[in-house]
């Protein structure tokens, strides 16, 4: 019997000095010298990044303090004061987005993944979807105020949500559509199989499996609705009083603050007051954007694979 190709004892043996990398050689030289730059422009990149999270720190830090969160803006020559109406209208402001754009969103989600992913009119949603993932803010704005601020005849908290949830639907959309697409066909199949219906399996197996992703969509999108300030000015502009009036009463129809208005306003103030209220407000709402980040990230990890 004629000896196997892969019988060691036909084969040659192996110079392993050959083996042995070599400094002096250009492919190992090309390799260290990628590897170099691409760590050098990874530290360049970072570098402004970490110095902006310093100065917020530098310049906000000291100046926090209790009140900042339950007092009201300082007018131009008044001392102390705070941006408690701003986190309030911001906080109510994205959730009147994240009730618009999270049905919503789901909703396409579940007709581009399960219902006719691959129809034409899935085709179309999914293309504006993500051409309007990349839609500058400020149209959003416009948009807004042309459609509800005109209508209404005036700024609201309600048109700025509104402004708000065009910049989160696509994010919510996409995520979750993706997040419902990773879900295991077996369990699918197999919830059919026990007799369940298209619609149960639906709501009793693929949903909440992929709920983990479509909460990450969800967190992403609120990151990104939260430090909007464009959209804001076309819509909700800015207010120096609270939502709650003296009479206990939600005033959403009227003009509301904002951090990123507040941030903005004050940013390009002349009393140092204010402008320290703006690096204090930063750090706020950096803080906010990034432990929102950082909950998406963590819910991401409980994902369905596939």
């Amino acid at each position: 019997m004629a000896a196997s190709p892969k019988d060691p004892s036909q084969l040659n043996e192996v110079d392993i000095s050959r083996l042995e990398r070599s400094l002096r050689k250009p492919r190992a030289l090309l390799s260290i010298f990628l590897s170099m730059t691409v760590t050098l422009m990874t530290v360049m990149a970072l570098v402004p990044l970490f110095s902006v999270i310093f100065m917020l720190f530098y310049r906000g830090a000291s100046k926090l303090t209790f009140e900042n969160f339950t007092a009201l803006p300082p007018t131009a020559f008044e001392e102390g004061g705070g941006f408690g109406n701003a986190l309030v209208g911001t906080i109510v402001m994205v959730g009147i987005a994240g009730l618009i754009s999270v049905p919503f969103g789901i909703m396409a989600a579940i007709f581009l993944s399960e219902l006719g992913p691959n129809s034409k009119t899935a085709k179309v949603v999914r293309f504006c979807a993500k051409v309007l993932s990349g839609f500058p803010s400020i149209l959003a704005g416009v948009f807004t105020y042309g459609a509800v601020v005109l209508v209404t005849g005036g700024f609201s908290a309600y048109a700025g949500g509104v402004a708000l949830s065009i910049l989160m639907l696509p994010v919510v959309m996409l995520t979750a559509e993706e997040a419902i697409r990773m879900v295991p066909r077996r369990m699918k199949e197999a919830s059919i199989g026990m007799g369940a219906t298209q619609t149960q399996t639906l709501w009793y197996v693929t949903l909440p499996t992929a709920l983990p992703g479509i909460l990450t969509g969800v967190m992403l999108s609120v990151a990104r609705a939260a430090g909007e300030t464009a959209p804001l000015l076309f819509t909700a502009l800015f207010s120096n009083y609270w939502l709650i009036n003296d009479s206990n009463e939600l005033q959403l129809n009227d003009a509301t603050a904002s951090m990123a208005v507040l941030i903005y306003n004050f940013s390009n103030s002349f009393v140092d007051n204010q402008k320290e209220m703006a690096w204090s407000a930063s750090l706020v709402l950096v803080l906010g954007v990034l432990v929102t980040n950082l909950i998406g990230k963590s819910l991401s990890r409980g994902g369905p694979t596939r």
